[in-house]
């Protein structure tokens, strides 16, 4: 059998990833700025209303909105049409797998990072509305993984584009009343929704995704994998996230997401709060009280011991030495 050649990787030192903290995404944050200018506060927070809600009626915003959509409506240069649908594919054969993964291993992978966080937890509808937050996360990830939305739609551009046009938008929002209220610490934790921050999310949605579904057992090709893992380099580099951030393949994924953990993973309020908060929301699905410790367990199985401690996860032993054989897509429903 032919050895498979190993795949060569950048390797991201920390002075660039701190470098990142401090980047946010000048064309989205510029045209946040204009609207600010000129509708207001109170303007701009209409504004964001709109852009949390499932409208695509784009056509109705004011003329330099209109036309970054217009211009930004476009796949990035590494885009390949082949690879792109393939991890297309791969999402829709694996969708309630990866719906599992969502829930109990990206979002509690993200809310490790104690800087990126902060930002979160600063958002009181993550803490008082997590089932609603939870809903409308996974409204965007298989929205943008749906090949049907992909198609030129009446609004004139793909829905997918929208949805992630719409959410670049949110994180220059987010970026800018988090800064507008002045008790941010831009020196110590970084940009609100900085590019290592996003760059973190990316692996959270497309490489830890992959990993935690090979260690359920579910059984894929690498090609499969590296196809993924391009869908989602394609919608963070539309979302706005710089191009060198984005890993080129598995392996670089692998080093990206062990260099940004070893710089940002720590125990924090914030990541515990938001983790006790999902996990109640989780456990919302369940209708059997007896499996209501089959989240927790299942977290802990797909994080490993040290993440699952800092995020001080609840420890139940049996649960947990139960879960490999426990059919946990069941339990949720799926």
């Amino acid at each position: 059998m032919k050895k498979q050649a190993i795949k060569s990787t950048r390797y991201f030192s920390n002075q660039m990833l701190e470098d990142s903290r401090q980047q946010g995404d000048q064309l989205a944050d510029n045209c946040i700025q204009l609207v600010f200018e000129q509708v207001g506060i109170t303007g701009l927070r209409t504004f964001f209303q709109w852009l949390v809600k499932e409208d695509f009626d784009w056509k109705n915003q004011l003329d330099f909105v209109q036309k970054y959509f217009q211009e930004n409506a476009v796949f990035p240069s590494f885009y390949q049409e082949r690879e792109f649908q393939r991890g297309l594919d791969f999402a829709q054969k694996h969708q309630a797998d990866i719906a599992l993964m969502l829930g109990c291993l990206s979002l509690p992978y993200c809310y490790a990072g104690a800087d990126g966080a902060k930002v979160l937890w600063m958002s009181e509808r993550i803490g008082k509305d997590t089932r609603k937050r939870l809903e409308e996360t996974g409204s965007f990830v298989f929205g943008v993984l749906n090949p049907k939305q992909w198609k030129i739609s009446e609004a004139g551009i793909p829905i997918a584009m929208l949805r992630i046009l719409k959410v670049r938008l949110m994180h220059a929002s987010i970026r800018f009343f988090t800064l507008h209220h002045q008790t941010w610490n831009t020196k110590d934790w970084g940009l609100p929704v900085n590019q290592e921050d996003m760059a973190g999310t990316n692996l959270a949605f497309s490489y830890i995704v992959i990993v935690g579904m090979r260690k359920n057992n579910l059984s894929f090709t690498d090609q499969e994998a590296e196809a993924y893992l391009h869908t989602w380099n394609v919608i963070n580099a539309m979302m706005g996230v710089e191009i060198g951030l984005l890993p080129q393949n598995l392996r670089e994924a692998f080093v990206l997401a062990k260099a940004i953990a070893k710089r940002q993973f720590r125990t924090s309020e914030e990541g515990v709060g938001l983790t006790k908060s999902l996990l109640k929301a989780l456990e919302e699905f369940i209708e059997n009280p007896l499996l209501k410790t089959i989240p927790s367990a299942f977290m802990r199985h797909l994080l490993g011991k040290e993440v699952a401690d800092l995020l001080q996860i609840p420890n139940n032993p049996l649960e947990e030495r139960l879960v490999p054989f426990i059919p946990v897509k069941a339990v949720f429903g799926f």
